[in-house]
């Protein structure tokens, strides 16, 4: 604009100054020579653009620099939104500026950052106590039907009985304990600490051998190290599920297969079982809520929240998880966590 803007004045003083020579000096004496005409505008129009290139250059420089200086604060705020889609409540913008309209609009933001945070802090206090209330009584029945089997005037159908409802209170445990999981996972309310996927599928697959073999699935694994930053607990969680959900929704004789590596970004895990086939449209069924295929539905094993939950606890941590059928049988599901949290990715160098 200064360019266009400062070419056509010096078009338009050009052009005055022929006007006024033609006017005033066509009828003037020999002395006035119309080639000095010439040459004074020539000098003119060569000294012009030379003043217009050297300000116009000037003026870019100095706009990009102000403009630079205004967008800062906007570019300091766009970064904090970012960082809060990362599910990090707890920080503020905290613009340090002069009165103004971006100074109000970065101080309101902060404002309802604030409840916010305090809405999330509630909801997690929530999830810890209603983890108690819930748990204490299954508990106790636990411990009720466990006295009653175990008196020594107890008839086969009792304890036959107090089998069935161990085998009840056990499900709904898992249930609960998978609600609260979920729960979790959803209100951002995870730890960042130095993880490696590695020893976490390690433990889970120690603790999964047992079930495996009354089950008749081979365990096998490929573990490369895997660091990352993350909720440890939560991460645990996620392979525990992914490698129960293996083992139970497959067939005798069948194998499980888990694979955890580093790419450049991010920390890979990886799980493949044989089991039944799957219809690629039916895949995305997986990973809603209570939702499960057909063949589970009547499943007294599981609660349709495994993969819900692994997917919760991957989006937590910023990563995906993808889960590919296989034509002749089986799933593989691979979960990728970034190295870094939008947190650190954002942070000021």
């Amino acid at each position: 604009m200064f360019f266009i803007a400062s070419s056509a004045v010096l078009a338009a003083t050009a052009l005055l100054v022929v006007r006024y020579w033609h006017f005033n000096f066509a009828g003037a004496s020999p002395v006035v020579n119309p080639h000095d005409m010439n040459e004074d505008m020539l000098w003119m129009l060569k000294w012009g653009s030379l003043v217009v290139t050297c300000v116009g250059l000037s003026a870019t420089a100095l706009g990009w620099v102000v403009a630079g200086r205004l967008l800062q604060p906007l570019t300091h705020i766009t970064h904090t939104a970012e960082r809060i889609a990362g599910r990090t409540l707890h920080r503020r913008i905290s613009l340090e500026a002069p009165p103004g309209e971006i100074k109000s609009l970065a101080d309101s933001f902060d404002r309802m950052l604030e409840r916010l945070d305090e809405s999330f802090a509630g909801q997690g206090r929530f999830i810890a106590n209603a983890a108690h209330e819930l748990k204490t009584p299954l508990a106790l029945n636990r411990t009720l039907v466990e006295v009653a089997m175990n008196r020594h005037d107890a008839t086969a159908p009792l304890r036959h009985l107090g089998e069935d409802l161990l085998k009840v209170n056990a499900r709904q445990e898992r249930l609960i304990d998978a609600l609260l999981a979920l729960a979790r996972s959803d209100s951002g309310t995870v730890e960042r600490l130095p993880t490696d996927l590695r020893l976490v599928a390690e433990a889970v697959l120690d603790a999964a051998a047992a079930s495996a073999r009354e089950a008749g699935i081979a365990l096998c694994s490929d573990l490369g190290v895997a660091p990352l930053q993350g909720d440890p607990t939560l991460l645990e969680q996620l392979a525990r599920n992914l490698v129960d959900n293996a083992i139970r929704h497959n067939h005798h004789g069948g194998a499980v297969r888990v694979i955890t590596r580093v790419t450049p970004e991010a920390a890979v895990l990886t799980v493949t079982n044989t089991g039944p086939t799957i219809a690629p449209h039916e895949v995305p069924t997986l990973f809603q809520p209570f939702r499960r295929l057909t063949d589970r539905v009547a499943s007294a094993k599981g609660s349709g929240l495994g993969l819900s939950i692994v997917q919760a606890i991957a989006h937590t941590h910023d990563g995906e998880a993808n889960a590919t059928p296989h034509p002749e049988g089986g799933l593989t599901i691979t979960v990728t966590l970034p190295h870094r949290s939008q947190d650190q990715v954002h942070q000021p160098r």
